[in-house]
């Protein structure tokens, strides 16, 4: 099977849910046991995909075929890189708790469940806001980042001559040339089946 370049957003959101339940429950029950599981399902998205985790297989089994098709998908990387940082703070969860470093161990595992919870609830998934900062760092540094940079300003001024002048006209529409039937708004966003 090829390695898959884009992904359902939705499976991470329920890997997220799921881990979130997890990482909770071991707060509260201080079972290094559990949290070494986790670390196993991190471990598993890191390096083989997050599509290849227990999480994934749970979602594309039961949960998706029950789902529209999605309306967009999402790049693997950033997704991968955050399973990364998952393992990381749960390696350092395992550590702690394991050698009677209670506080450090719940520390780095609250932190984790913070940021699952983040993609669970709002879509948001800290981890590949980091991997994407990263790539902004890191492909700004580069030779022909620069020489691209320099060619974009006039491209950056146009674009934000363009933005003010639909803004104005905007602000000059009156209110009575907006549509107010809004069932043919919803229509309209309806993903077809």
């Amino acid at each position: 099977m090829p390695r898959p370049t884009q992904i359902d957003p939705r499976g991470q959101r329920f890997a997220a849910g799921l881990t979130a339940v997890v990482l909770a429950t071991v707060l509260l029950t201080g079972s290094v046991w559990l949290l070494a599981a986790q670390a196993v399902v991190f471990a598993t998205g890191a390096f083989v995909g997050p599509h290849r985790t227990p999480y994934a297989a749970v979602f594309r089994r039961l949960v998706r075929p029950r789902l529209a098709p999605p309306s967009h998908l999402e790049a693997v990387e950033p997704p991968q890189f955050a399973q990364l940082v998952g393992l990381l703070f749960a390696g350092v969860g395992v550590l702690g708790l394991a050698s009677g470093a209670t506080l450090v161990g719940q520390v780095a595992v609250a932190l984790a469940l913070a940021a699952a919870f983040l993609n669970a609830a709002f879509g948001f998934c800290l981890g590949c806001e980091v991997y994407l900062l990263g790539r902004r760092v890191v492909g700004s540094r580069s030779p022909a980042r620069q020489v691209e940079a320099a060619g974009s300003t006039t491209t950056s001024r146009a674009v934000h001559t363009s933005t003010a002048r639909a803004t104005a006209t905007a602000a000059a529409t009156p209110a009575s040339a907006v549509p107010t039937d809004r069932s043919a708004s919803r229509a309209d966003k309806e993903i077809p089946a």
